[in-house]
């Protein structure tokens, strides 16, 4: 079962955990916390068909704490959301016996039947060619193997090669940051990881409190625009340096025309001396404590005549 874009690779079988404490705790904390609920279908997420979106979304529900990206990510790799011209995908099984968008061997499938039972809207039986029923199958059997705690070992088990857990960490990376670009609104979050999301819920915390220069927070009487990033990010758990040059310097930087994520650090100055720093929303909106007699407040991050110098991205982890 299970292969890159529908070359299966055996049977699958539970397996001991194969990745070092530290790759798989970093992975747990991206991937650990379901962002399901804030995945907007009605908009086009990269190459993923409106309606496996939505089944996505809705079988990640049916393992608590896993990500609907993840789901997303193996329908990516194995049959391009069932798109795929090749034996196996719509009918028939490929050379090692998968078949259906997913990719499931028909021992397996059976197996996931005998200890779940799918939501309705499905086939009648259910069957692993149907989108709806091999969806949930998948997240059924990721949670049956580990998932959302061990993530690595959960994948591995979907498939048993290191290369495929890797692809389907970074194709679930891409897709959930497509996905939450962010409205630059506080009444609506959407972020890539738990980090930048805590990040941002604790600057949205200090609307209205006063800039004050080397302000560190509300017993100082406010603060200033590294002093709340830096205690927004330490909310998160993210040390950082205290002022907005050193910030900048602490990176990792975000490449020159890539998408802003929510949770980016946005730079104003030069080379020899960045003066300003804010806490990236999406939409083109921040959120930053901007200079003496005025407030914590979220503004457009660019406008005419600004001197914006870049961004660094605090919560990128890379795997």
């Amino acid at each position: 079962m299970m292969s890159k874009l529908g070359a299966a690779v055996g049977t699958v079988l539970l397996v001991a955990v194969l990745a070092a404490a530290g790759v798989v705790n970093a992975v747990s904390a991206l991937f650990g916390s379901s962002t399901s609920g804030h995945v907007n279908c009605a908009k086009p997420v990269e190459d993923i068909p409106p309606a496996f979106c939505v089944l996505y979304v809705a079988a990640a529900r049916v393992c608590p704490g896993l990500d609907w990206s993840i789901l997303a990510a193996i329908g990516k790799i194995e049959t391009d959301h069932g798109r795929l011209d090749a034996p196996g995908v719509t009918s028939g099984e490929n050379f090692a016996g998968a078949g259906g968008p997913m990719q499931f061997l028909e021992p397996t499938f059976a197996g996931v039947l005998g200890r779940h039972a799918l939501p309705p809207g499905g086939a009648t039986p259910p069957s692993r060619y149907n989108p709806h029923d091999a969806v949930h199958a998948a997240a059924f059997y990721l949670c049956d193997s580990g998932a959302p705690q061990d993530l690595y070992k959960a994948i591995f088990a979907y498939n048993h090669a290191d290369w495929y857990v890797r692809d389907v960490f970074a194709q679930a990376r891409k897709y959930s940051e497509a996905a939450n670009l962010g409205t630059g609104d506080c009444a609506d979050i959407r972020t890539a990881t738990p980090a930048a999301r805590v990040a941002i819920e604790f600057a949205c915390a200090q609307l209205g409190l006063a800039y004050v220069w080397g302000g560190d927070g509300e017993a100082e009487g406010g603060f200033d625009c590294s002093g709340l990033t830096k205690a927004a990010y330490n909310a998160a758990g993210v040390e950082l340096p205290r002022t907005a040059h050193t910030q900048h310097d602490a990176g990792p930087l975000v490449p020159a025309g890539e998408a802003l994520l929510p949770g980016d650090l946005v730079f104003y100055g030069t080379t020899q001396d960045i003066h300003h720093v804010g806490l990236y929303l999406g939409a083109g909106q921040m959120i930053h404590a901007p200079t003496f007699g005025q407030v914590v407040k979220i503004s457009p991050y660019r406008w005419t005549g600004d001197d914006y110098y870049g961004a660094t991205r605090p919560d990128n982890r890379v795997f």
